[in-house]
């Protein structure tokens, strides 16, 4: 059986989820759904990255300790792909004591291997990147991501020899799939070709850290724990089992942008280190903005989602996710566009075509419908390449087109109605076969639909399925013409997505 690992990154817990969290949780669900209906062997990695100085000085700011600080803030963060209904299979938190045991043999092995050194760094750290600078990343003066002064470091440090796997990671580049999209791999290749600096991996003087294993007056980098995750959590998120064998390297790292550098260079380098095989593969997204600027709790411009949930319900904000930006793309969205998403696609095209569907069906058939003979018809023919389509796009991580193609088969939907006018069909007797066909092809193609559409909003596709008293089968092949067999007690759905007179929240 094919397996299918994806990952998000782990987040930091300086403060609590915001729209940009749920953005990446949110696409990485929808890609690992569509798989399980394709019946890969999957799992599904989300949690959080508690290792961090910035930690530490909330933690200090609010009179804890780290550990009490991380305790308390990873409820929320539990609850976060909860309330967006993420099917995630593990939630890893970087203070698990097995994590750490795995972290300190990962980088003893490291050590044991001859890449790791020791020496004194002195530069420019910024603590929002948890990440060194260099005077040419800064815009005058100042971290462009953080708008901040970094803070100038100096300490005795391990440094890991990132410079000797130039010519390894450069091949790895050539793979034409290693890092999506092509853009983002041309970035990594032009890094490594302009010279790669060993980088610490060690932090000293510092107590809010997993202790390096031959040093343990020094902690690591919060780097060199969290990637690790990826693999750590293999090793203990089914008690009993070791997952590495099963779905290691079958992995996809989906991440934003602004730690391409950390899962691109450094993350493949540390694998080969000590001897594990690089990923599969690496996804990176844009931002999804607001007022033209990245999400950020510093930048004082955050969205709660779970909040946007409390209003909208999960779905309309995992379809406005997967739908409001090209995924892979810096894109503005805003929170009109989700109100108006919500009653435009959501509620006219979908939940008015599922209701007209079933009151035509109900009024004209008493509930009844019979499965039509094979037929060519409009719906057949919107319907064929659609399963085909819609994998292909997000197999490529295309998670916004596969959502438009899909969308293309709604708008058809809603254009045979129209175009076949079943209420004037009604009328006549002499075209009650016409209509038994149209309303056929309207139950099969919402069902095909639902199906298709159920990786994107799970609760919606199963309320669907439901209304048309359908069977819950969402396996991929189920994303085809003349599925649906004959039914009866078909009876007029409620609405879908009831209208909201509430404008969309404020940030």
């Amino acid at each position: 059986m094919e397996r299918y690992y994806v990952t998000t990154p782990i987040y930091y817990v300086n403060s609590t989820p915001h729209i940009g969290h749920a953005y990446t949780t949110i696409a990485a669900d929808i890609l690992v759904r569509h798989q399980r209906q394709r019946g890969r062997d999957t799992f599904f990695l989300t949690g959080v990255d508690e290792h961090a100085a910035k930690v530490a000085r909330v933690a200090a700011e609010q009179g804890l300790s780290p550990q009490e600080y991380a305790d308390r803030i990873a409820v929320a963060w539990r609850e976060l792909p909860r309330r967006i209904n993420a099917s995630n299979d593990f939630f890893i938190r970087t203070s698990d004591e097995e994590h750490k045991r795995f972290v300190q043999g990962f980088l003893q092995k490291l050590y044991d291997n001859g890449h790791v050194y020791q020496d004194v760094y002195a530069g420019l750290y910024c603590v929002g990147c948890e990440a060194f600078k260099t005077e040419g990343e800064l815009v005058d003066g100042k971290c462009a991501e953080h708008d901040r002064e970094p803070e100038w470091i100096e300490e005795r440090n391990w440094f890991f020899r990132l410079s000797s796997f130039q010519e390894q990671l450069l091949a790895l580049y050539e793979r034409p799939d290693f890092v999506l999209p092509a853009f983002r791999a041309n970035e990594a290749r032009s890094f490594v070709e302009g010279g790669l600096q060993d980088f610490s991996i060690s932090r000293a003087g510092q107590t809010w850290g997993i202790p390096i294993p031959w040093d343990t007056d020094s902690v690591a980098y919060v780097w060199a724990d969290a990637l690790v995750n990826y693999l750590s959590a293999l090793t203990y998120a089914r008690p009993g089992e070791n997952l590495v064998e099963r779905f290691w390297p079958a992995v996809h790292h989906l991440l934003a942008k602004d730690i391409l550098r950390f899962h691109c260079v450094y993350w493949p380098a540390m694998l080969l280190a000590a001897g594990y095989e690089p990923p599969r593969q690496l996804f990176v997204h844009g931002y999804l903005l607001l007022d033209d600027r990245k999400i950020s709790k510093s930048l004082g411009n955050v969205v709660d989602p779970l909040d946007l949930i409390e209003i909208y319900g999960a779905d309309p904000v995992r379809f406005w996710c997967a739908r409001a930006v090209s995924f892979g793309q810096d894109g503005a969205a805003s929170l009109e566009g989700l109100h108006e998403r919500y009653e435009r696609e959501l509620g006219n095209d979908l939940g008015n075509l599922l209701s007209r569907t079933t009151a035509m069906v109900a009024r004209y058939r008493n509930g009844t419908v019979r499965k039509a003979p094979t037929r060519d018809s409009d719906i057949a023919a919107a319907l064929a390449p659609l399963g085909a389509d819609v994998a292909a796009r997000l197999d490529a991580f295309d998670v916004t087109g596969a959502l438009e193609r899909i969308w293309e088969v709604v708008r058809a939907l809603n254009r045979y109605v129209e175009a076949t006018a079943p209420w004037q069909l009604a009328k006549d007797e002499a075209q009650a076969d016409a209509l038994d066909h149209v309303l056929y092809d309207l139950v099969d193609g919402i069902r095909a639909v639902a199906v298709a559409l159920s990786a994107y909003v799970p609760e919606t596709a199963e309320r669907v399925l439901e209304a048309l008293h359908q069977p819950l089968e969402l396996a991929w092949a189920e994303v085809a013409y003349g599925r649906t067999g004959d039914v009866e007690g078909i009876e007029a759905a409620p609405p879908l997505f009831p209208r909201l007179d509430a404008p969309a929240p404020a940030a």
